[in-house]
């Protein structure tokens, strides 16, 4: 669903845009890159007192979530500190930064980095229209009068799996309208994929990536859930999973290439921990609020609403760890109602990002991610891999008489 008529809701003005509603009054980690000789990525939290880094302790951020109670064990780590939090977020905006001063990277280190698809009803019927149009954005307009005839434009009342559900999939099997996407959205099983390699993610401020072949593309905002080695969910981030509309439409087996590309998956700007300010409740009432601004004057605006999920994240999670372990742990994107279908050029073209589009998701408990499109191409290569990682933590002396 695309709402443009929805204003980004108003920060306070003595908060950073960056930060929560609420500020700094909840447990947020983050991941950022701090100079000196060797440079190196660090854990860090944000306090009203500045930016600390708990490397020493956890040096990484897979470490911190292992622990009995992360949120605890970031609050009570001593740290050093490294600046206030408005120098880091001020030096983590897309335009320039001082390389003297630490900036934000994806907050997620270790993790694989999961995401589950056609979790919303609106946009489960807009993976079917893509999949009809085989990729086409100039035949979507008129698919989308045809299959919305024949199942509506809501079917959130359908819970995944039910009799109900089974009894709607022989129906539009008889129409021969049934799809993959049908399957994963109301049927038993939910779609759960890799979205990008361990330390693959970018972070707030970085720049987001789009094939350069690709013709019809769209973000999508989305809750970002940090979970353990032990299956516990552990706190939040926002999240962009970029999309590619034509290359997935062609075929889902392409579903790799539409999603898994060099900077096409941001996080950010930290995640938030579970405490006694924030937990899985506000996370199933958030709202996510998206912003797409063009440089040729262009806006988009459209919500998720994580109420309207068909499948709970706790169940998400389930089916995610069912058969397969995560022993670092693992980031799990829940899925967008948000899909845009507004004309951005000629009638009947709908949306697809432009180079220079500014896209801007923001939410009540978990702040603001901004990134910039441009060509995967054309963004910077992802060469700080692992090995790279745990070199860079032995050169620093993080290794010694730690536990990754």
């Amino acid at each position: 669903m695309t709402v443009t008529t929805t204003a980004m809701p108003a920060h306070p003005p003595a908060l950073h845009p960056a930060l929560p509603m609420d500020g700094l009054a909840g447990t947020l980690v983050a991941r950022a890159w701090r100079a000196g000789t060797p440079a190196g990525p660090a854990v860090v939290a944000l306090r009203p007192d500045g930016v600390f880094d708990l490397s020493r302790q956890f040096p990484t951020m897979s470490t911190l979530l292992e622990t009995e109670q992360p949120a605890q064990a970031a609050r009570s780590a001593v740290g050093e500190y490294l600046c206030s939090v408005e120098a880091l977020l001020e030096n983590s905006r897309m335009d320039g930064r001082d390389a003297t001063l630490p900036w934000l990277l994806a907050p997620c280190d270790l993790q694989v980095v999961k995401a589950a698809g056609v979790t919303f009803a609106a946009s489960m019927i807009e993976r079917v229209i893509e999949e009809q149009a085989g990729g086409d954005a100039g035949r979507a307009l008129a698919l989308r009068s045809q299959v919305t005839a024949l199942i509506g434009t809501d079917l959130s009342d359908i819970c995944p799996g039910s009799a109900q559900a089974q009894a709607l999939k022989r129906l539009l099997q008889q129409k021969n309208l049934w799809s993959q996407y049908l399957e994963v959205g109301i049927g038993p099983d939910a779609e759960v994929f890799t979205k990008a390699p361990v330390l693959a993610a970018v972070g707030h401020g970085q720049a987001i990536g789009i094939r350069a072949e690709s013709s019809w593309n769209n973000p999508e905002p989305e809750v970002v859930l940090a979970v353990n080695s032990r299956g516990a969910i552990v706190g939040a981030a926002l999240g962009n999973d970029v999309n590619l509309r034509d290359i997935e439409g062609r075929s889902a087996l392409l579903l790799g290439k539409a999603k898994d590309n060099n900077a096409s998956c941001a996080i950010g700007p930290f995640i938030r921990l579970f405490d006694d300010s924030f937990g899985l409740d506000q996370v199933r009432a958030e709202t996510v609020h998206l912003e797409v601004a063009g440089e040729d004057g262009y806006t988009l605006r459209g919500i998720n609403t994580m109420a309207s999920i068909s499948r709970d994240p706790e169940e998400l999670v389930r089916q995610t760890t069912a058969c397969h372990q995560y022993p670092d742990g693992f980031m799990l994107f829940l899925g967008t109602l948000f899909a845009p279908i507004d004309d951005r050029d000629e009638p009947g073209g709908g949306f697809t990002h432009k180079l220079g589009d500014v896209v801007t998701i923001h939410s009540h408990w978990l702040g603001r991610l901004q990134n910039r499109v441009t060509h995967c191409e054309a963004a910077p290569p992802w060469q700080f891999g692992l090995r790279a990682l745990i070199a860079n933590l032995a050169e620093r002396g993080l290794l010694q008489g730690a536990r990754l």
